[in-house]
């Protein structure tokens, strides 16, 4: 891809201070864009590794800085937008990947958790198109939410998996109605990687240790794609959600022994 696609282009992950949002961030710098990091709390872990994260995209001569915000507050999202408006004086492409969730069964949810769910995952990614509208349209910008395979098969204990499912109607939505504004929606439906989460869905789910690794994606190629929908080769894309998992959700049986072409 030309890096010119994105020369001088701003984008603002959510939740970027690592994991797939972190690598979602790196590759947009190294395609040529200036980048917003995310992280939701000021102080501690999460505000050092959006600065380490920043300076890693400074390395590749772009322009970062890390912006905190809670995405399920309103007045935190319009902070946030802000604050990228101020420094970075415009917004290109928005990529909604932040989320959070407790590790258990629905019928279990506590009402607290519930709205949790539900605020965070749901009602905070609407608030940030919300924000982002009058930026995107004046650059004819892009939205990428970044979804799971919990959105449309049964994981235990991945309550998130319903809110992933109801962005994909909203990104769907989003697609036809900000059309006439000039901006494309898609998503990038993951499949299985291997982050911190991975290390807790593991404990609920004891069979995920027998995915061959082979049939699990890394970050960077989530990453790949989002970069893909936000680039001009994705210009006949629209209100679609692109399923990365390296096949894995093709087929109900798999016998051990098969493995990609490419990894031979």
């Amino acid at each position: 891809m030309e890096q010119t696609a994105f020369t001088d282009k701003v984008a603002l992950v959510t939740g970027s201070s690592r994991g797939i949002g972190r690598a979602i961030a790196l590759a947009l710098a190294r395609a040529g864009a200036d980048v917003a990091v995310n992280h939701s709390k000021e102080g501690g872990t999460s505000e050092a590794n959006a600065e380490e994260v920043c300076r890693e995209i400074e390395s590749f001569g772009r322009k970062a800085f890390p912006v905190q915000g809670d995405i399920a507050s309103k007045e935190s999202v319009k902070a946030m937008f802000e604050a990228v408006s101020a420094r970075l004086g415009r917004l290109d492409f928005l990529v909604l990947n932040a989320a959070r969730a407790p590790f258990k069964p629905l019928e279990k949810l506590r009402e607290k958790e519930i709205r949790q769910l539900v605020d965070t995952n749901y009602i905070g990614n609407i608030f940030c198109i919300q924000a982002a509208v009058s930026m995107l349209q004046a650059s004819g910008g892009k939205i990428v939410f970044v979804s799971s395979l919990g959105s449309r098969f049964y994981n235990p204990s991945y309550p998130l998996g319903s809110m992933k499912a109801a962005m994909e109607s909203v990104v769907r939505d989003c697609a036809e109605s900000l059309l006439p504004k000039g901006i494309w929606v898609n998503a990038v439906c993951g499949g299985i990687v291997k982050t911190d989460s991975f290390k807790v869905l593991r404990l609920y789910m004891e069979e995920i240790e027998h995915i061959p690794d082979e049939l699990c994606v890394a970050p960077e190629e989530i990453a790949d794609a989002v970069v893909f929908l936000c680039g001009p080769g994705a210009r006949a894309i629209r209100g679609q959600t692109i399923v990365v998992d390296n096949g894995l959700s093709n087929r109900l049986y798999r016998p051990a022994w098969i493995k990609r072409q490419d990894s031979k």
